[in-house]
């Protein structure tokens, strides 16, 4: 099971990141600007968005079995159809389309771990998970460098929507929904999964009203608004900052541009490791959770403001890879949140949080435009150092955000079990 996670998590990402490396040839080619740019890598991030709890909700009620293969054929199609885009419009319609297949991925895969392993070995498996997606998008800015370096970026497309179609034929031949239902589980492994299929997928009804009026649940989506606002520059302008603010080639910007993915990959294992070392010493595991999450986001601030200090490129990216690193040390608390604080409805909560997420994500990619827009001596002038900065700044404002509403979420106590009591 875990392996067919790992493969999904890292394909996600190469299709999601490819993007980024191919955006100046593509605004070559279709003649964008910058604002139109932000749009494209926005339209992705706000359908992604809207459809997560829809997604999050059906994996809860049908299982993720049939609900992650039919996403992850939907979204390679649209990764290949990128390839074919004519215009500013048809860009922004197949990637939008890319972002609905897309947004079933992560809440289906969390459904998946409440259901095939016990809670103490949840914690580890969000933060391997998100190892293995961050590093798949670090080294897809390499993938795409060499790929364009043999075929254009229509063809690089194409190539890559192949990866997730083999890869929903192997999952659905192979998994199933209930580990007792699989041939190759056994009795004692079944033992070991300590009542985990209580969280199988139900028809029974969402309780939305729960949801949206617990403060822990409205937390949880603020935060990760304000992480997913700041992370998403890595996977959007980050090569084009490094292109033409820095002045870096392309092959450098490649390397580069893998940098913040490679330390967020380090960082997702290392909250993960962190807060469960803390929880064991401790014997708290709330406050585990949020020592790791608020230090993290608030370091992740602090490293923005000294990238806009540093002359070097690569000392800039240096300082941008620990922000990076910081940011996703929250990743394993959050998720593994939405799993201890969901229960059966680690779908939807789940789904809700990366939908508030990717809100942000489409939100920061426009107004870094916007900024880059207005800050521009003559309109075909390229962006200037002062519009980075600023819009550096303003990623770190909102980190520092997130951070502050860590300290008041309740990242243990289930939905179903919120009471007075329960907080003691």
């Amino acid at each position: 099971m875990f392996a067919y996670v790992i493969t999904l998590a890292i394909i996600t990402y190469i299709d999601r990141v490819c993007i980024s490396q191919a955006a100046p040839n593509i605004r070559h080619d279709l003649a964008l600007s910058e604002t139109q740019m932000g749009w494209i890598f926005s339209a992705f991030t706000i359908s992604y968005a809207l459809f997560e709890i829809p997604a999050g909700w059906m994996g809860d009620r049908y299982g993720p079995r049939s609900v992650l293969m039919k996403v992850v054929l939907m979204w390679s199609v649209f990764t290949a159809a990128t390839g074919a885009a004519w215009n500013y419009l048809s860009m922004v319609v197949c990637r939008f389309l890319f972002g609905v297949g897309e947004a079933g991925c992560f809440p289906n895969v969390t459904k998946i771990f409440t259901i095939w392993l016990p809670s103490s070995e949840r914690v580890r498996a969000q933060g391997l998970l998100w190892l293995s997606a961050r590093w798949g998008g670090a080294f897809t800015p390499l993938l795409v460098a060499a790929v364009l370096a043999m075929v254009n970026w229509r063809v690089a497309f194409a190539l890559f929507g192949c990866l997730g179609v083999i890869w929903a034929v192997g999952f659905y031949r192979w998994f199933r929904d209930r580990p007792a239902d699989h041939p190759g589980v056994n009795a004692a492994e079944l033992a070991l999964l300590d009542g985990a299929e209580r969280n199988a997928p139900s028809h029974a009804k969402i309780p939305w009203g729960r949801l949206c009026s617990s403060p822990t649940v409205l937390l949880l989506w603020l935060q990760y608004f304000c992480m997913s606002y700041g992370w998403y520059f890595y996977i959007t302008w980050l090569p084009t900052y490094l292109r033409e603010a820095r002045g870096v080639s392309l092959e450098k910007s490649a390397v580069l541009a893998g940098l913040p993915l490679f330390f967020g990959g380090i960082g997702c294992f290392a909250g993960g490791w962190i807060a469960k070392r803390l929880a064991e010493s401790s014997g708290d595991v709330r406050r585990a959770r949020k020592l790791v999450a608020c230090t993290g986001l608030f370091a992740a601030g602090a490293m923005l403001v000294l990238a806009t200090r540093i002359n070097d490129p690569v000392f800039a990216m240096v300082a941008l890879g620990l922000a990076s690193f910081s940011n996703d040390l929250a990743m394993a608390p959050d998720w593994a949140a939405c799993m201890d604080v969901g229960g059966r409805l680690a779908g939807s909560l789940s789904g809700s949080m990366n939908m508030m997420g990717n809100l942000g994500g489409a939100v920061g990619p426009v107004v870094v435009g916007y900024i880059l827009q207005s800050t521009k001596v003559t309109p075909s002038s390229p962006p200037t150092l002062a519009g980075w900065t600023t819009a550096f700044l303003v990623a770190a404002a909102v980190y520092v955000v997130g951070a502050i509403a860590w300290m008041f979420i309740d990242p243990v106590t289930p939905l179903e079990d919120f009471s007075p009591e329960s907080k003691k």
